[in-house]
Order: structure tokens, then sequence, then C-alpha cells
């Protein structure tokens, strides 16, 4: 624990409502940290689009996360990827240990953990999970290209995510528990008025079952009790099942410490405080009745604005001196889609980098102290042109990237192919398709991390990274998905780090038979040496955690 450095104030959770706070505390000059284990941004990176947030309308979620974090940054707010591990909040000095194994401590705390997707419970769910059941339409949805989908819920994100899925799927067919849709009618008119979207009244799903993909499910009338099974219908190999029936709270952490609710939600008053003096609450973790992202940033700033006055206080009652002490310099980003490109590029046609882009990557690119060779491996396919027009373009933009081709190896079935090189050598960051929508992101941090100062990470992971023998990564992502990125990077920043470990980004919209061999419906898919498929988010401390676990068992 650093004995001599004690935070005016840490807040846990990198939501709106965490960043809002930040954004309210760096302005008055409080020394700020934000942890956040996962996603900078929480749920709203896994919104299509959000249409009713003031000032910014029809935004994609994952953008209107970034800006948030950006003007955070700017106010000299540090903000770092570590999960919570253990809280002691009672006392005048709060204490907070990380899973990474570091401690800090803070005058007042402010809980913004919010809240993960609630699962319905029926027979099947957990079992194919991945496999046909999904939680994230924009990460997923790509996957379900062609297909029946079927919505479950009634609020807003049902009716949203209905809506945004026909561009993918066949047709969408909502089943609803109630008797109508417990949203707005100009919400609930998204999906009522899309041709390719359906509902279903009073109905539940009881069971879904399938052998490696879904193929069945069965439904039930609540108000009849009557049953009807759907099958998967003929020449597809699956059918999709997304669900949108609310969220449970992240507070397990702070069962015995802070007053809860019996669903499990923070109690707290007017002022966001919490039953422990100088600890807030913010945001989807609170007992309250309308969870969006406004009253998320909302809480955010009233919190941090008491938050304020309680340290104020408290120092004047210390005897330590209250002085407004000089703004903060801004602080960096974390993360890949706040680092380099805030939404998806757009369809190719004819110039693979907005003006925007380029000046982002210019700067990037500025940084760099060796020369990056990317390396084609491709044949006269179209998706191989696609891949060397990006690879031309991208090169064109600093004098440190060159580009070179080569026929498709005989026992490369992943291809056509992206490899960096350095000095000639394979730096072992493989790209299988084209990295562009949000894997530029990954792509620009690999080039940075081989060619760069590359991105700081813990001495002793470092060594942990080292110590790997020859481990092969795979990560299968969809270009829409926000979260796949950061595996991407964490993934292939051990393999900037250990010329033994290769890892690959693999689109998997264009390697079908990679999809059924390994049973994928969801991403990010890491595989580990051809091991069981790790489905969602991953942090680089879990992927090296589990590249070491399967070596023991290798």
């Amino acid at each position: 624990m650093d004995q001599e450095h004690i935070y005016d104030l840490i807040i846990i959770g990198a939501g709106p409502a965490g960043l809002s706070a930040g954004i309210y505390a760096g302005r008055a000059t409080l020394d700020t940290l934000i942890l956040e284990a996962d996603m900078v941004g929480g749920q709203v990176t896994t919104t299509s689009i959000v249409y009713n947030y003031p000032a910014a309308p029809a935004i994609d979620g994952t953008k209107l996360a970034n800006q948030m974090q950006k003007q955070a940054a700017d106010f000299g707010v540090t903000i770092k990827r570590d999960g919570v591990q253990e809280v002691q909040l009672d006392g005048e000095i709060k204490v907070i240990t990380t899973k990474s194994g570091h401690q800090y401590q803070a005058r007042s705390v402010v809980v913004a953990t919010g809240a993960h997707p609630r699962k319905v419970g029926f027979k099947g769910e957990d079992e194919f999970r991945g496999r046909g059941v999904a939680y994230c339409s924009t990460c997923d949805g790509e996957l379900f290209s062609g297909l029946q989908v079927f919505v479950v819920g009634g609020g807003y994100a049902a009716a949203e995510e209905a809506d945004y899925l026909t561009r993918y799927a066949k047709h969408v067919t909502v089943l609803v528990r109630g008797d109508h849709f417990s949203c707005p009618p100009l919400t609930a008119s998204r999906a009522l008025d899309n041709p390719k979207v359906s509902v279903e009244y009073n109905t539940e799903i009881k069971e879904v079952s399938g052998d490696t993909y879904l193929t069945a499910m069965t439904l039930v009338n609540n108000q009849t009790g009557q049953e009807q099974t759907y099958q998967v219908e003929e020449g597809d190999k699956t059918f999709g099942v997304f669900v949108y029936v609310g969220t449970e709270p992240e507070t397990n952490l702070f069962k015995g410490q802070l007053d809860l609710d019996s669903h499990g939600y923070i109690l707290a008053d007017e002022q966001c405080a919490t039953n422990i003096a100088g600890v807030y609450a913010a945001g989807d973790v609170l007992a309250k009745e309308l969870r969006q992202i406004i009253t998320a940033a909302s809480d955010g700033a009233l919190a941090a604005t008491n938050a304020e006055a309680y340290v104020t206080a408290e120092k004047k009652r210390l005897g330590i001196p209250v002085h407004v002490t000089p703004a903060k310099p801004a602080a960096k980003t974390v993360g890949q889609t706040s680092q380099v490109a805030d939404q998806p590029a757009p369809q190719h046609t004819g110039d693979w980098f907005t003006p925007d882009l380029v000046e982002q990557l210019k700067a990037i690119f500025g940084r760099l102290t060796k020369d990056v060779t990317l390396q084609v491996l491709g044949d006269d396919s179209p998706l191989s042109q696609e891949l060397t027009s990006f690879v031309d373009e991208l090169a064109k933009l600093d004098s440190h990237l060159q580009v070179a081709t080569a026929p498709v190896p005989a026992d490369l079935d992943l291809a056509p192919q992206l490899r960096l090189l350095v000095d000639g050598l394979d730096t072992g960051l493989h790209f299988a398709g084209v990295p562009t929508g949000h894997e530029i992101n990954s792509l620009i941090l690999g080039i940075y991390n081989v060619a760069g100062p590359g991105q700081e990470i813990a001495p002793e992971l470092v060594e942990r990274i080292k110590a790997l023998p020859a481990t092969e990564i795979e990560i299968g992502v969809s270009l829409t998905c926000h979260f796949c990125p950061d595996v991407v990077a964490a993934c292939q920043r051990m393999a900037s780090l250990n010329p033994q470990v290769t890892a690959t980004m693999i689109d998997l919209q264009h390697f079908p038979q990679l999809r059924e061999e390994r049973q994928i419906m969801s991403v990010p898919a890491t595989m580990i040496d051809g091991g069981p498929v790790i489905f969602g988010s991953q942090t680089l401390e879990e992927l090296v955690q589990a590249a070491e676990q399967a070596t023991v068992k290798s």
C-alpha cells in the first residue's frame, strides 16, 4: 500500500455514472482515481444507438462513452483498468484492494459499479450461451445474419435492439411476458412499426435445446398454459435468442458494509450518500425508479459534488490545509476504442480512413521508433484484394510502415491474413480478415506495441508473460463488437512481449467453418492452444492466467 498517497476520491466503475462523477470531481480539482474492471462506458457500449441523450440524438453508445471518458481525462482524472477485489469503507480513510494486488487509499468513495444483464432462467439458457443465446446485439448480431432471431423482453432495450437486429436477421420476433410493452409508445414503435418484427404477448420461453447449436425452443402462453415448439428452419443451423429483461446490481463487494434493498441495490439518500460517511453511490447500482444514461450521469454529478463537500469538511476538521490546487494536466484514456477510433469505420467506398481518423493515427504513429512491415498473405480472392487495399492506404500514413505481400502458405487455413513484422521477424500479431470497424483499434495498438513505447503493464505481469512457453491464441471477433478490440489487443500485447506467443484476430464473418467447428455464436471468443472457447470480455490479467493454466494442462 502507498502509505503516502491518499486520493480525495476513488470512483469504482467507469460507466456514465462513474465518468460523470469523474468530470465533476476533476473540474473541482479533487485528486481523483477511477477504477474499472471491464469496459470503460459500461452497458452503454452494448447499445447500438442511444436516442434519448440530450444534445446527442442517435449517437453510437461507445462514442458517447468515449466522449465522456475524454472529458474526464481532460480534467486530469486518472482511469485504471483493474477490478476491485475488496473494500474497507469504514473509517476516515477508505482502502480499496484490486485484483492485481494494488491497494489504494481515499478520503471518499463513489460506488458506480452498475449492473449486468439479468438472466431469464429458462432451461438451457446457460448451456447455450454463446451458441445461440446472447445478450448483446452489437457484439453478436452480425453472427446471426440471415437467421431467425427472438428477442426476450418488453422494455426499452428489447424494443430498440429488436429494431437494430433486423439489419442482420431474416426476421425478429419479440417475446413479451405481459400484454404490452412497458416502455413508452414511441420507443415501442421502433419494433411495432418495423415490418421485419413481429410480437407475441403473454409469451415466455420454457426451454431451449439442441446439439452443438441452439435448434429448438418451447414457448408457453402464461395466460392459457398452451405450449408451442419452435424448430430451426430448414437450411439454417441455428437461430438466435437475445435476452433483454433488465439487470442485476454489481453489489456483492459491498454486502455487510452498505445498506442494500431486497434486490441488492444500494440504498442512498437524495444526496447519493450511503449509510457510511464519505461513501456515495451513483447510477444503475442505486435503488431507484428510472435507470437510464441521463439519470446515471445526474447521479454521478450529485455524488461527486457531495463528495467534494465531505472531503473539504474532513480536511478542515483534521487541520489539513484546504486550498484550490492547480488543474491537473490531461490524463491518458484507457481502452482501445477511446485511444483510436470512437466508432466503426464506414463501409468501404474508396477511402478506408476518414480525415479525422487520419489525424488521430498520425499522432500515434509519430511515436513509433521502429519500422513495421505489414505483410499480406493473400491470393486473388475479393477479400484478399480488400485487405491489400486497406494495408496500402494505411502504409501511406507514416514512413515507418511498409507493405510486403506473399502467397498463402499451404498450411494456413485462416487466409487472407495480415501479419506485423519488425526487422524481418514475425511479431506474432496476426489478423485473419480485414481489421476494420472497431478492430482498427487493435491493429493500431498492435503497431504501437511492437514499434513504439507500447502500453504500460505492471512489471510482475510482464515477467509472467515472458515466462509463457509456446502459446497460440485465437480471438474470434465481430467488427461491430465493442468488447473485442480490448481482448485482441491484450492477447497481442502478450505476443509483443513474448516471441513464443502468437495472437490472431479472426473475423468470424469470413470463416464460418471455424465457427461451426468451435460452435461459436458469441464474441469475443478466445481460444488458447485449441482449448475450450472463452466467451466474453477478459482483462489482460485474466488472459495471462488462462494461458498459464492452459500450459499446466498441456
